[in-house]
């Protein structure tokens, strides 16, 4: 199992410096263990607590509280199919046992490629689009049967361009200024709002 490596731990201390407390970093870095290894391991929590100034419990505490981080290896798509009551009135049972065909999977399994995770999960916030699904958290609306094998199949042959692989989601980061770094400016030299200037008041 993995502790962050070099890179990793470079980005870990750029995303701290945005805090005022160090702490606040956590989910971002349980992002960033998770986009380096496509899962977050043991290793890698008890990294993230040393950095931080934690204890272990707490990041595991913090870990398996959301459902979107995985402390076990998945595939490199991971396909949540809605099993919530619109889609299941719409078929997302069958869906699902049509996504097991198609991936020689059952939900809960990781193809032996590794490519493919296949879940059912509740609501998804997409009702009226049902039965839908996500791969990788971008949605899937109004699927068929046909469409989920020709959208397996465009995976396969990299034509989904659009859909990351697991783990990518701190690919993405905000570019922060280093005058808006935390600790940047004194109290004392920071400029008050100009509402409070104009009502006579001092910070």
């Amino acid at each position: 199992m993995s502790r962050l490596n070099e890179e990793s731990l470079r980005i870990a201390n750029e995303i701290i410096d945005r805090y005022p407390k160090s702490k606040s970093a956590l989910i971002p870095l349980l992002h960033l263990a998770q986009e380096q290894e496509g899962w977050v391991t043991n290793d890698a929590m008890t990294h993230i607590a040393e950095i931080l100034e934690i204890t272990a419990a707490e990041v595991l505490g913090t870990c398996s509280f959301y459902e979107m981080f995985k402390r076990s290896p998945v595939g490199e798509y991971q396909v949540n199919i809605c099993h919530g009551i619109s889609c299941h009135l719409l078929g997302a049972d069958n869906l699902l046992h049509h996504a097991e065909d198609t991936l020689g999977i059952t939900e809960g399994e990781t193809t032996e490629d590794g490519k493919f995770s296949l879940e059912g999960v509740e609501c998804i916030a997409a009702c009226t689009e049902a039965p839908c699904l996500q791969v990788n958290y971008r949605y899937q609306n109004k699927v068929t049967a046909s469409y989920f094998d020709e959208l397996v199949q465009e995976i396969r042959d990299g034509k989904r361009l659009e859909i990351p692989k697991h783990g990518s989601l701190a690919k993405i980061r905000q570019s922060v200024p280093n005058e808006r770094l935390a600790g940047s400016e004194l109290i004392e030299k920071a400029q008050q709002p100009e509402w409070l200037s104009r009502n006579g008041e001092n910070l």
